[in-house]
């Protein structure tokens, strides 16, 4: 028998399998803008203006050319990057072969250890950095806002990491649970008088009541299974609290929800008040300040809770669940109370947030709790990455603040005409940032962790190694 001859190709036999074919990406290109023309006619090529009963069409066909050249452009450049990539994996690395391989750990382990302390001291000293800026307390009332709605997105996106990134639990109905506390705060304090203090718990052991309710079900079902029947969990809620008026008041919602105070003092301007007793001079922002403080609180506690679970025997159950179910039963692990606690104990946390939400807005609807939140919720997860609880306080930073910086690009009205607005094109902007997110970051902004446990010396986990995609 002959043996085969040994053949051996020196890098330099080795050519790339792709060039930047030109004429392809630009009749590519070309073709992509004729769908993006398509597309825009019947959204951005015309602007409907009202004066008194008439209905006009304002032609925007500039607007539209800016928007085919845009996607032109960026097209080619995707059709370059993705030929420089491919030459570049075709050619082999001279170090492969010859390289230690060391189980240090990683850059985002060493750059965590400043990123924390940091993000914490900047969260704590932001009313005060904003107050400087701005010049007085009432001036930076719209960037303390913004604070308190980023953090309660941060809130319940550490929430939802619980059944999502830790169990790998696909929840899509998560906003219900938003929606129980809410309602839960806004039923017992304006019913039965109850203070925000007392109705807190309250809410969290009743949204974490639900959360095994919704469980229970759904314990045999996974994947796309188990999110349509969450999806559908969400809309059961919304759809009784619009329907179930003698309870919800319906649609119209619940208004003049009790306001929380400082245990026991209120922002009242009279005595007895906060202001009075601190000796201090009124001012509504003081009120916008606590509430900043204590949803930071709150979300503090959130993270503090879930990390400590982690390392406990429950956390490593949710994360044996995640990587592979049947190995978890096969290691004697109750697969059905592993799961409920992770739908009670994430649910519990939507619930704090929720009647966080009901005494910060006064006024709770229907309308609030909508599918488009648990969507928001699910995007902060996985773009900041499954599991990862700083990766996802960026995403909420990123996908919550982002949008609102819109309303300040004026500069923008000088480029696409007098009435453009912004603000108009976050959920366009949002939808294309998810979609950049897959394909360039299909394992979230931060793709590594910490091991749960550690054993001698601290270690890097690999990516390829987890089904969550983490290192």
């Amino acid at each position: 028998m002959n043996a085969p001859p040994i053949t051996t190709t020196s890098a330099e036999d080795m050519a790339a399998p792709s060039r930047f074919d030109f004429p392809t990406a630009l009749k590519d290109s070309a073709i992509t803008a004729l769908i993006a023309l398509g597309l825009s006619i019947p959204i951005l090529a015309y602007k409907t203006d009202q004066n008194g009963a008439d209905l006009f069409l304002t032609p925007r066909w500039g607007l539209v050319a800016i928007f085919c050249a845009i996607i032109f452009g960026l097209r080619l450049l995707q059709h370059a990057f993705m030929a420089t990539r491919a030459a570049r994996k075709a050619l082999p690395d001279p170090h492969q072969a010859t390289e230690l391989v060391h189980a240090e750990p990683s850059a985002f382990q060493h750059i965590s250890k400043f990123a924390i302390p940091f993000f914490l001291g900047a969260a704590l000293s932001f009313p005060f950095l904003v107050y400087l800026i701005q010049g007085g307390l009432n001036e930076s009332r719209y960037w303390v806002d913004l604070g308190i709605l980023i953090l309660t997105y941060v809130m319940l996106g550490w929430g939802l990491n619980i059944v999502v990134g830790l169990a790998g639990l696909l929840d899509l109905g998560y906003v219900a649970f938003y929606a129980v506390g809410a309602y839960s705060y806004a039923l017992l304090s304006t019913t039965f008088g109850l203070s925000f203090w007392i109705c807190l718990p309250l809410a969290g052991i009743l949204a974490a009541f639900w959360g095994m309710i919704l469980g229970f079900p759904v314990l045999r079902l996974r994947g796309d299974y188990l999110a349509i029947v969450t999806l559908a969990f969400g809309e059961i809620v919304r759809l009784v609290l619009i329907n179930w008026t003698d309870l919800t008041n319906g649609g119209a919602g619940i208004s003049s929800i009790p306001r929380a105070t400082f245990f026991g003092l209120p922002f009242t301007a009279g005595e007895g008040g906060f202001a009075s007793t601190f000796g201090l001079e009124f001012n509504g922002m003081h009120r916008m300040i606590f509430l900043y403080y204590l949803i930071l609180v709150l979300a503090l506690i959130t993270n503090f809770v879930t990390m400590r679970l982690r390392r406990l025997p429950i956390g490593r159950a949710w994360e044996a669940l995640r990587e592979d179910e049947i190995a978890c039963r096969s290691l004697g692990i109750n697969t059905t109370n592993t799961k409920l606690t992770a739908f009670a104990i994430g649910a519990m946390f939507g619930g704090f947030a929720g009647s966080f939400f009901a005494v910060r807005q006064g006024f709770v609807s229907p309308e609030s709790f909508n599918f488009l939140e648990s969507a928001i919720i699910l995007a902060i997860v996985v773009m900041g990455g499954m599991g990862s609880q700083i990766g996802v306080a960026i995403a909420a930073i990123v996908l919550v603040g982002g949008p609102e910086m819109l309303r300040n690009l004026n500069f923008l009205q000088s480029i696409f005409g007098a009435g453009f607005d912004p603000n108009e094109y976050r959920l366009l902007l949002f939808g294309m940032g998810m979609v950049a997110m897959m394909v360039w970051r299909p394992r979230g902004l931060i793709s590594e962790r910490e091991p749960s446990v550690i054993l001698k010396e601290r270690k890097a986990i690999s990516g390829s190694l987890v089904k969550e995609g983490h290192g």
